[in-house]
């Protein structure tokens, strides 16, 4: 993206982190929107088959998290990985057959997430040892004061198509468009933590409950209309935030995939370009090879 930023004063750190199992309770069952009760694979633990490009629902899963699924044991250290690990991120695995594998954070939930090669993902284990190399926070957009950038490393940044236009405006390409009425859980929660469920996604539902997001894909750019995050998560008129798809199927009545934030603002800052391509795996991959941080092609 060809703006301007302070990319080279923010500051990297290591977070330590490990790939968490994955947890159930006794009950097991949960309840679908329509009552009937399910037992389904979802959060935590590593998610083989689902990647960057992969298609976000249509899979038998409740709250799909891609890739690993990574945490810290102590639960200051935990908030820390949460709050400073932003999209784009290198993660290096340290412990276990995969050591060494390079992969990259897609997003939160509840826990961070990370897309590695396949065969990186199949020798990963809970409790593999990764770190993160963290940078992104405090990041800023020097010719777009009214855009607040969120959880976005600047090498992401860098490597997304668009940048400040000739009217002053922030082009974005984004693969999908969201409709404010689609906006579920995630609502009043700060925009570091966690991401924004998106309801209406499921052709199995019937035409009543779709809004016509069956087609988003795991690492989707899209955009949410009338969503302020910068201070939290509401719903405004008027404003737009740019999101990541970072998770997957669920099942829960006012939940579905769910972007991590990104960039945000007053529609008027934007001008967003339909591009179907946009989506993290024509970019991180390339990101996770750089040397930590990849700030390098940003101006």
């Amino acid at each position: 993206m060809n703006v301007t930023t302070n990319a080279s004063r923010l500051v990297r750190q290591t977070l330590t982190g490990e790939v968490w199992p994955a947890l159930a309770d006794r009950h097991g069952y949960r309840i679908g929107p329509d009552g009937q009760p399910f037992v389904l694979p979802g959060m935590g633990g590593v998610t083989l088959g689902v990647q960057c490009g992969d298609p976000a629902t249509g899979y038998a899963a409740d709250h799909l998290e891609p890739g690993a699924s990574i945490r810290h044991s102590d639960q200051a250290a935990n908030m820390a990985v949460q709050f400073l690990s932003c999209v784009g991120n290198q993660v290096r695995v340290e412990s276990g057959p995969a050591a060494g594998a390079a992969g990259h954070v897609i997003g939160q939930h509840a826990y961070v997430l990370a897309d590695f090669a396949e065969a990186d993902a199949a020798a990963l284990t809970a409790g593999d040892a990764v770190t993160i190399t963290a940078v992104g926070q405090g990041l800023r957009l020097a010719d777009h004061p009214a855009v607040t950038v969120k959880n976005c490393s600047p090498g992401l940044l860098a490597a997304m198509p668009g940048g400040t236009r000739p009217d002053g405006s922030l082009e974005v390409h984004v693969a999908a468009r969201v409709p404010a009425e689609a906006i579920g859980a995630g609502v009043g929660m700060i925009s570091e933590y966690a991401n924004t469920d998106l309801m209406g996604a499921y052709e199995s539902l019937g035409a009543d409950l779709s809004l016509g997001l069956e087609s988003l894909r795991v690492g989707d750019i899209v955009a949410l209309a009338d969503q302020d995050h910068r201070y939290g998560r509401g719903h405004r008129p008027g404003y737009l935030t740019i999101g990541v798809i970072s998770t997957g199927q669920c099942l829960l009545f006012g939940r579905g995939p769910g972007p991590s934030t990104l960039l945000t603002g007053p529609s008027r800052a934007f001008q967003l370009v339909d591009d179907r391509d946009a989506n993290l795996a024509a970019w991180c991959h390339d990101e996770a090879a750089r040397p930590a941080g990849g700030e390098g092609a940003t101006r």
